[in-house]
């Protein structure tokens, strides 16, 4: 299943991007579509404020997920490391999240259903992990307590 493919004619203005400014930081992103149709989110991390992060999600009507059993995503990015998160519901208070490192080179990581665990505004908590059988909202987040500056180049968003 095709969650989604980016290319130059890509509509993107469900991805929005949320910074820690909700919570007086000072962090920013941009979510774009660059010349060669790939997704960018890029922007720096500030520490200021008690900041720390920055995110861009891409919410959806729900989707059926039962049959499949990992995501797969081909991305490029720039050294550090970022966190692929879902939510079942939208509404739902915390996501399911997995880690993932990022190279200069086009790169696909699956990231099975099962790893993903869920957290809360950085605790993980005490409930089962991912159970994969719906999605509402998919999210890329950095945040890994630091000041940086960040890209992510996103080419597609694959459910197998």
């Amino acid at each position: 299943m095709e969650l989604f493919n980016f290319n130059t004619s890509s509509d993107i203005t469900n991805w929005k991007t949320i910074n820690d400014v909700v919570m007086g930081g000072k962090s920013n992103s941009l979510f774009t579509l660059n010349d060669a149709g790939f997704g960018v989110f890029s922007g720096q991390v500030s520490l200021e404020n008690n900041g720390g992060f920055s995110m861009v999600n891409y919410c959806f009507d729900t989707k059926n997920t039962s049959m499949y059993t990992k995501v797969c995503l081909k991305i490029k990015g720039d050294g550090k490391t970022y966190q692929f998160r879902i939510k079942s519901h939208a509404t739902d208070k915390h996501s399911y999240i997995a880690l993932f490192n990022t190279t200069s080179n086009w790169t696909t990581i699956e990231i099975p259903f099962s790893s993903m665990y869920p957290a809360f505004r950085g605790k993980t908590l005490d409930l089962p992990n991912y159970s994969g059988e719906q999605m509402e909202q998919i999210a890329f987040l950095i945040g890994n307590k630091k000041e940086e500056v960040f890209k992510l180049e996103i080419d597609s968003i694959l459910l197998k």
